[in-house]
């Protein structure tokens, strides 16, 4: 199966969603509200190459498009999706999975769903690694190495930065200028790798 871009994978794990949620599948209109599209036009290029891919089907109805379960749940890996980690200052937050989402695993070329979780990204302290506020971070829980993206717990506060080795200091840097590093007193305890990215927030 040719693999999903990043729009298709996002409208095809919403429709799958919808169909969950609501026993039908979304409407174009519906479909533009979720994404923010200009006009239906724009819903319907993505199903529709979803449909050539044998992913969803025409409804004959003019309106909708339904995705073919059997053929999704074959295709997507579900992944839990947690709270809201800071892409800015630290934040005390409990993460609890109250929800999970589908990806393409050829889109991050992954091999398994092990040690896989998400997180819906606040803040802007990451944007020059184009991850905004809004967007869903694709972590693995898995050995950091220096320079890797790193959902982490630093003094016992969540945050999402890179982490950076200098000599014998481990610490965590921001993507964007106007944040300081974070230099541990405590405790530096990494949580899980990036791997990937849903954009959803605003560019």
């Amino acid at each position: 199966m040719d693999t999903l871009t990043e729009a298709q994978e996002a409208v095809l794990a919403f429709m799958v969603s919808h169909q969950e949620t609501n026993t039908r599948p979304p409407s174009l209109r519906e479909i533009c509200e979720e994404f923010g599209f200009a006009s239906h036009n724009a819903a319907r290029k993505h199903v529709q190459a979803l449909a050539r891919k044998g992913l969803v089907i025409d409804t004959g109805d003019g309106r909708s498009w339904a995705a073919k379960v059997k053929e999704v749940q074959g295709h997507l890996f579900t992944v839990p999706l947690y709270g809201t980690i800071p892409a800015g200052l630290p934040a005390d937050n409990a993460q609890q999975a109250d929800e999970t989402i589908r990806i393409d695993p050829a889109t991050y070329r992954l091999r398994s769903t092990r040690g896989l979780f998400a997180l819906h990204v606040r803040g802007d302290s990451m944007i020059d690694a184009q991850i905004a506020d809004g967007d869903i971070a694709l972590l693995r829980q898995d050995e950091p190495r220096p320079g890797q993206i790193v959902a982490a717990l630093i003094d016992g506060a969540s945050t999402l930065k890179r982490m950076v080795r200098e000599g014998s200091r481990t610490f965590l840097r921001a993507e964007n200028k106007r944040y300081r590093d974070l230099i541990p007193v405590e405790s530096l305890t990494v949580q899980g790798v990036f791997v990937g990215l849903i954009g959803r927030g605003n560019r």
